[in-house]
């Protein structure tokens, strides 16, 4: 989705500069200056401009059904926020929410606001490829987005009070029809209000709207007059043109399809004033107050102060409250007291002494000039200066500048506080000190009156107009420089670690910030994990020496997934007769929403949520484990589809199990875990052979898997835990599935192959399941069964096929590089995550509807997902096979980590199903592609005796 920005004249020439933004992704322009366009005038002038810079020779209709847009207007005067008014307010730095994970310390309000309006256009009708919206707020959803229904227009609001929806726009729609627009109204009086509510509903509007090309049209239509630009509002004008009974009577624009929807768990923060940043960011930061949700605990004297890209040498105290200190240095020789914002103060020795609601803003201008502004923490910067209504510093402006024995009259732009020019320009940083002083409460300081007599003088209009942003930006990023450093000394108390790190690093690289201090070994384990990554991405940006560290930040991990059970000492013991065989087999899993879910460190951060099924191929369980005694004091380990064959007599043969591929890895850590190595065993014995002796014999473990490697079916979590489910019976274990599957962790970390937990409790468990864990390390599902009947019945049975694509991939290292950005708290990558989870239950809530349809589109987003996690799961390979049968499908996706292995598909219908077989039989990629039989297992892992 292009982004299309409506910004303050002097943003636009530095906005890609300043943020860093991708110029092919995001258009900025201004409306033209001395023109008020208005909202609807505004996103005309927007999309023409963006149109005549970008339409590679398409019709403008071409070029509008070509992409999908988000129009953000965010060019306004910023009178009732002065501190954000020249970088416009859209660029407001906002502190990381306290209880969130993987924000950046450089977040703004549009980085804030883009994910939603992301979301929400993804899922938008195909018709509409236009969202509007406005700049100074921030909306948060905290459900899942409804289906967004076919229109013209399409406008979310929230439920809101009277009290509130009387200051905005509301969306009026009669109850028996509560998602199509009757009518819009402007800032009802709570009469009507109340007088609405006997047969209507009505939405507050949030300012998020979107329009079909349509619609877009229509109302570019009406932004003009005669062909020349007017102003027109999008919300007073269309918007009241809009529904089935509109107050203005336009028959085009009443023909128009409106729907209108609450914006699930909606939540809306205006930052359009210096009140707002304050009360909105507390709002935000005081969304939970639950302890164990909050990942950091500061010692701010008062929840409603917020310092961030500052250096602040002056003392904070309780008094303090609503203060905001950003981009700048405040030293010891300043006090300060309460509402008073301070904003873009240069390094200085200032003595300065603020009184209540006094704020300071400094802004640089030209080569080497500094700006004072000062003002009032309520001044609204409108109305004529004569007039004893308009405030300044919190007070009349006429009293301010009678004290100063200043002439209003010789004031230029005197009619209008925003364009009166009484703000000094200074060359000089101590005469910025000094002017700002006899500004705020020092009138009879002379030095300052001269400095304000002689100086250059610009209005606030003029600061938006002639500020350096870049100067601007570069003080800010030398703080927060600066401010990394005292964030990870103070990591106890700071969000340090639970920031996105793998931002952290490339700032700490970008300024050349030494790595922080070791930390305490007494931290918490998670936060010495990732400790150890920062410093690995750290070195690795730097060209420098990473493993060690990585290799720490995997060691850790696997400490803290293993203590537990490795401290459980076992005792095995013989407990079959002599001629008797234990016979373990299982099926394997196919994850169908979810997967990456399960895997740590995410889902010890956040918790897990997989919907999975066991499945048996050719209607057999493909992994088989045999384990029978043997007279010989020895283990022998055989591989029948390998052909492998290996004798154990000695424990450090045994415990040489750290090799991946090895054939026999994985029974060897297996019998390490069952108390067969002396770091597991609750006794101690001299060798193997006088344990086995004591055990009562000598132990011969084959394997069958029927499966080729890479598969993607969990094949080798699950043959783990099929040796150890058959090993625990062998040995008189007593372990139940839920111990197994623990222990297949654990066995997997011990193999440093690493991974998940859906993949074995996706197999013990038959049928299909929500598979969900909390955070903690102790990582044990709780299962949610699931009706089988859309794999089971016999009109769908069909429908579902497993083809061998004969390509394969290793696990491992597609897990290590998405486990690194877990560690690293990486935004992006969380992001995802956190859909998966939400993805597995809308699934979860689709099979238990019945709904065979929408659960084979379901499983092509779950495709989706994982290549947006992962790029390689879908190589050039695996796209020529699924490019044959994409449109038999409902959808499909690689078993798995992807990359290779089995393709599982959902086709329309048996039809289909018949059809994609003959193209694929058709059409094989490689000698072993092929169809396999799959059915649903109803046993899950089975053990048995002869």
């Amino acid at each position: 989705m292009k982004k299309l920005l409506s910004l303050p004249p002097n943003l636009v020439n530095c906005f890609h500069d300043v943020t860093g933004h991708d110029r092919s992704e995001w258009f900025c322009t201004n409306d033209p200056i001395g023109h008020k366009l208005g909202s609807g005038g505004g996103s005309t002038w927007l999309l023409e401009a963006c149109y005549a810079e970008s339409s590679d020779g398409k019709s403008f209709d071409e070029w509008l059904a070509s992409d999908r847009r988000l129009l953000l207007h965010a060019g306004g005067q910023s009178r009732r926020l002065p501190a954000y008014a020249p970088s416009g307010k859209v660029l407001t730095p906002v502190p990381v929410f306290r209880w969130e994970r993987g924000q950046r310390l450089s977040q703004n309000l549009l980085s804030l606001q883009i994910p939603l309006y992301d979301k929400i256009m993804s899922c938008a009708p195909d018709n509409m490829h236009t969202m509007i919206v406005s700049g100074d707020v921030y909306i948060r959803a905290t459900q899942p987005l409804q289906p967004i229904p076919e229109a013209d227009v399409v406008c979310y609001g929230l439920w809101l009070g009277p009290e509130i929806a009387k200051d905005h726009g509301v969306f009026v729609s009669r109850r028996e029809t509560p998602s199509v627009l009757e009518c819009m109204m402007q800032k009802p009086s709570v009469k009507t209000l109340g007088e609405l509510l006997k047969d209507h509903f009505y939405l507050t509007d949030i300012g998020v709207w979107l329009l079909s090309d349509r619609a877009v049209k229509l109302l570019m239509q009406r932004s003009k007059r005669n062909g020349e630009r007017i102003n027109y509002d999008l919300y007073s004008e269309f918007g009241c043109s809009l529904g089935t009974d509109p107050s203005v009577k336009d028959d085009e624009l009443n023909s128009l399809s409106v729907a209108v929807l609450p914006l699930p768990g909606g939540e809306f923060y205006h930052f359009g004033t210096s009140h707002e940043i304050l009360s909105s960011t507390l709002a935000i930061q005081n969304l939970v107050n639950d302890q164990r949700e909050i990942m950091h605990h500061s010692l701010k004297p008062h929840p409603a102060m917020f310092v961030q890209n500052a250096c602040v040498g002056t003392a904070i105290t309780e008094r303090n409250q609503n203060l905001w200190i950003e981009n700048s240095y405040v030293p010891s020789s300043w006090t300060l007291a309460h509402e008073n914002i301070i904003t873009g103060v240069p390094e200085n020795n200032w003595t300065i002494s603020l009184q209540p609601g006094q704020c300071v803003d400094i802004v640089p201008a030209g080569e080497d000039e500094y700006v004072v502004r000062p003002y009032g923490y309520d001044d609204k910067f409108r109305g004529d200066l004569h007039d004893l209504s308009v405030t300044f510093l919190g007070r009349p402006f006429a009293e301010w500048a009678a004290e100063r024995n200043i002439d209003i009259d010789t004031i230029d732009g005197n009619a209008d506080l925003q364009s009166a020019r009484i703000f000094p320009a200074c060359a000089d940083v101590n005469d910025a000190g000094l002017v700002l002083r006899w500004m705020l409460s020092e009138p009879e300081l002379k030095e300052g009156a001269e400095i304000w007599s002689e100086s250059r003088r610009l209005s606030a209009d003029d600061i938006s107009a002639e500020a350096d942003l870049m100067r601007l930006q570069q003080q800010r990023d030398l703080l927060r420089a600066a401010n990394w450093q005292a964030l990870a000394r103070n990591y106890e108390h700071s969000v340090f670690y639970q920031v996105d790190l793998d931002d952290a690093a490339r700032d700490f690289a970008k300024f050349n910030i030494p790595q922080p201090d070791a930390i305490s070994d007494n931290a918490p384990l998670l936060t010495r994990i990732h400790d150890s990554m920062f410093r690995s991405e750290l070195a690795r940006i730097k060209g420098n020496e990473y493993q060690k560290n990585e290799d720490k930040a995997f060691a850790l991990l696997r400490d803290g997934l293993t203590q537990q059970v490795l401290t459980e000492k076992q005792s095995p013991r013989m407990s079959v007769y002599g001629d008797q065989i234990v016979w373990g087999r299982s099926p394997v899993r196919i994850d169908i929403a979810g997967g990456w879910t399960d895997t740590p460190p995410y889902c010890l951060m956040e918790g897990g949520s997989v919907v999975n099924l066991a499945i048996e191929l050719n209607g057999q369980p493909p992994l088989q484990t045999y384990v029978r005694p043997c007279k010989e004091p020895h283990i022998v380990l055989r591989s029948i589809d390998l052909g492998a064959i290996e004798e154990v007599t000695t424990y450090e043969q045994l415990a040489d199990y750290h090799h991946v591929g090895s054939p026999f890895s994985i029974p060897k850590a297996a019998l390490a875990l069952a108390g067969f190595v002396p770091a597991y065993c609750a006794e101690k014995f001299g060798s193997l052979e006088s344990q086995l002796k004591a055990f009562g014999c000598g132990i011969e473990l084959t394997l069958l898997s029927a499966i080729p490697a890479g598969s993607g079916l969990g094949t080798s979590s699950m043959l783990a835990s099929t040796v150890l489910g058959a090993l625990n019976d062998f040995c008189g274990l007593a372990w139940d599935k839920n111990e197994i599957g623990h222990r297949t962790l654990v066995l997997e970390q011990l193999l440093t192959t690493g991974g998940g937990w859906q993949d074995q409790f996706g197999g013990i468990l038959q049928g299909v399941k929500l598979l969900q864990t909390g955070r903690g390390f102790d990582q044990c599902p709780t299962v949610r069964w699931l009706p089988s009947d859309l794999f089971t019945q016999p009109e769908y049975t069909p429908c579902h096929l497993l083809y061998y694509t004969g390509i394969t991939r290793t696990a491992k290292n597609i897990l290590a590089e998405i486990v690194r950005r877990m560690f690293l708290n990486q935004s992006d990558e969380l992001t995802r995550l956190r859909e998966m989870k939400q993805h597995s239950l809308d699934m979860y809530e689709t099979i238990q509807r019945a709904d065979f349809n929408k659960m084979g589109m379901l499983v092509r987003k779950t495709w989706l997902q994982n290549q947006a996690i992962d790029s390689g799961t879908n190589p050039e390979s695996v796209r020529r096979i699924t490019e044959l049968i994409d449109d038999l499908c409902l959808g499909y996706k690689l078993a798995g980590a992807g990359g290779g292995g089995y393709l599982y598909m959902v086709a329309k219908d048996p039809d289909a199903a018949a059809r994609i077989k003959q193209i694929l039989n058709s059409n094989r990629p490689n000698a072993n592609a092929r169809f396999v039989d799959m059915s649903l297992s109803t046993k899950g892992l089975q053990v048995s005796r002869s």
